[in-house]
């Protein structure tokens, strides 16, 4: 395996100076590989898949477990989430910087010691580059699964831009690996030795079999038809596109016949998106990120056209 990069051996935090607005730091421009690529339409199907990586994190899942309203109020805490990616990926070069900046200080406080006695900070590089690193790769893996794939020319350009994503993010560019064949070799080797079976782990399986109602009022016999079938390709994308390896560590089973279905599913995903034109399959995270920048209570100066300049 080709070397990785490392973390510094002495304790290291993202830093808020490391979102500055700059010409070397920027938010993806409009029309880019990340604007055309991570709102996908296609991508939303791996949210769930990309949650469960993240919290098979040690550090992650300790910080969901003990800080996060996840398991309370999965639908604001994914609100919350949508808004966030969509204001850093589309909303311009201010207000992913200010998102950024959020964010950092949302996380500064989250520490604490995990079940197994460790010692955790949400702000440790290695936990947030690999959210970052799941954020990467789902819309990559989407677009191979649901899509005709992206050309390994679009793939450089898309992983050079959210690359930059996660210099905004406060990332250093020691975290990051430096192309697309480095980051999967730093990719593989996380899935290999650092991530595990957790308690969040569980609280996300549990949510994904058995969702609960996006909002009190929707009468439960209304609900549970449309969770049975959210449930069922919600569990069938998220299972069925981890690694094997780490399928296995999650105690996860999968049969030639899930296989089967998940192919077939994919089928018609990839029909259906054949009927969308390009530009209308971000539409929806376009909205998002103009709501999030643009709606009640946002700061009037990041309200400007979308995508950095």
């Amino acid at each position: 395996m080709a070397a990785l990069p490392h973390l510094p051996a002495q304790p290291e935090t993202v830093q808020s100076k490391g979102v500055e607005a700059s010409s070397a730091v920027r938010a993806p421009r409009r029309g880019g590989m990340a604007w055309r690529y991570f709102g996908d339409a296609r991508a939303t199907l791996m949210a769930p898949q990309l949650l469960l990586l993240q919290v098979a994190h040690p550090v992650v899942g300790a910080g969901v477990e003990e800080h996060s309203t996840f398991r309370v109020e999965p639908w604001p805490r994914l609100k919350r989430t949508l808004f966030s990616l969509s204001t850093v990926i589309y909303g311009g070069q201010r207000a992913a910087t200010e998102e950024a900046r959020r964010l950092i200080r949302v996380h500064a406080g989250m520490k604490g010691t995990d079940s197994a006695g460790r010692r955790y900070r949400a702000l440790d590089p290695e936990a947030y580059h690999w959210v970052h690193a799941t954020l990467v790769k789902g819309p990559v893996d989407a677009q191979s699964l649901f899509g005709k794939g992206m050309t390994a020319q679009e793939t450089e350009a898309y992983y050079r831009e959210m690359r930059d994503v996660g210099r905004v993010w406060g990332l250093k560019d020691h975290h990051l690996p430096p192309d697309w064949a480095a980051f999967n070799a730093y990719y593989d080797d996380m899935v290999d030795n650092r991530l595990e079976f957790n308690q969040s782990v569980r609280d996300v399986l549990d949510e994904l079999a058995h969702p609960a109602k996006p909002f009190r009022l929707l009468p439960g016999p209304l609900w549970r038809p449309f969770a049975r079938i959210a449930a069922h390709y919600a569990l069938l994308v998220t299972v069925g596109t981890l690694p094997p390896r780490l399928r296995d560590r999650l105690h996860l089973t999968w049969s030639p016949r899930q296989q089967r279905a998940l192919r077939r599913f994919a089928r018609v995903v990839r029909f259906l998106m054949l009927l969308v034109p390009p530009p209308l399959r971000i539409t929806g995270t376009l909205a998002i990120a103009y709501w999030a920048t643009h709606g009640p209570g946002t700061d009037p100066a990041t309200r400007r056209p979308l995508g950095a300049r």
